[in-house]
């Protein structure tokens, strides 16, 4: 009899995420037309069964989960040039974003990072813009940012950002920040609002500025050997219903922008929309980080960012 190959799908969210229903795409696909030959598994959420967030990158880098996803901010420390997309203001908006990831950009980082781990990357979800809460006050420029603790992403690109805004950021994983956030011992923290709503953030800071201060992606990484191991067949139909999943799951990334919001408000938080002299005085006060960032990583990832339209 022979041996079906196994797919082991996982992320850190619930099943109803766009980034679950894009595993969800990918492995009904290879389920619907490799039937016989195929196995698909999932876990939504590790973190249901005792796992930090961030070990979704060891999993899949071992092969206890075939394919998975997490915010390239997590893989600075290994790759260090994926810290150059996680730099303040970078990109204007989510169209430009995309056509870096999908592009030069993209490739060139997909590259890096499959050279130095176990990993295939198939493509980049949307994590999208990034927005501060917090449980103190009503932010409207980087003063009141003033010795908050904020939790920020295992970067240092991102410490450094909110250093330079006056507040003191701290590194944790997300399981570590859910609870720091329940417990006070963090003032702020920053992600898309559907994280904030996903992770019941909302339920516990009443202040929420929307500061679009980082585009953060999601890369989709799968184990390597398995990867290569696959008949030219599966190989090519995956990375057909991958290309497919990030186009989807980008649309219900914008939903959920939409919806987060609305939700939100409905638990009665304040939400403040930045004048475009708010958003000047934040995207200023990190200017001198953008030039280190220069010195750091060169020109060649700032000339990838040029004509993307």
């Amino acid at each position: 009899m022979k041996k079906k190959i196994q797919i082991r799908l996982g992320g850190y969210g619930p099943p109803e995420t766009s980034f679950s229903k894009a595993l969800k795409f990918i492995g009904n696909g290879l389920a619907s037309e490799y039937g016989d030959d195929i196995e698909i598994k999932y876990i939504w959420n590790i973190m249901d069964l005792g796992f930090r967030g961030e070990d979704i990158l060891w999993l899949v880098e071992h092969g206890f989960l075939t394919i998975g996803y997490q915010s390239t901010s997590y893989l600075t420390e290994r790759v260090p040039e994926l810290g150059f997309v996680d730099l303040p203001f970078l990109f204007k908006n989510n169209k430009d974003a995309r056509n870096a990831m999908d592009g030069r950009l993209g490739k060139h980082l997909s590259t890096l990072l499959d050279n130095q781990i176990n990993y295939k990357t198939l493509g980049f979800f949307e994590n999208g813009f990034r927005h501060i809460s917090n449980r103190l006050k009503p932010i409207r420029s980087p003063e009141d940012l003033k010795n908050m603790r904020i939790r920020v992403l295992p970067s240092e690109v991102q410490a450094r950002t909110f250093q330079l805004m006056g507040a003191q950021p701290v590194i944790l994983d997300l399981s570590e920040a859910i609870e720091g956030i329940k417990k006070e011992t963090l003032d702020a923290q920053e992600n898309p609002f559907a994280n904030t709503v996903t992770y019941g953030v909302h339920k516990f800071h009443p202040y929420h500025t929307m500061s679009k201060h980082f585009y953060i992606s999601r890369a989709l990484m799968m184990h390597r050997t398995t990867y290569y191991s696959l008949p030219d067949e599966i190989k090519d139909s995956l990375m057909e219903l991958t290309n497919q999943s990030i186009k989807q799951q980008r649309k219900e990334a914008e939903k959920e922008v939409v919806k987060s919001k609305k939700l939100i408000e409905e638990e009665g938080c304040q939400i403040v929309e930045l004048t475009s002299n708010e958003e000047r005085k934040f995207s200023d006060c990190v200017k001198p980080q953008l030039l280190e960032a220069r010195k750091n990583f060169g020109n060649t990832m700032f000339k990838m960012l040029e004509n993307l339209e």
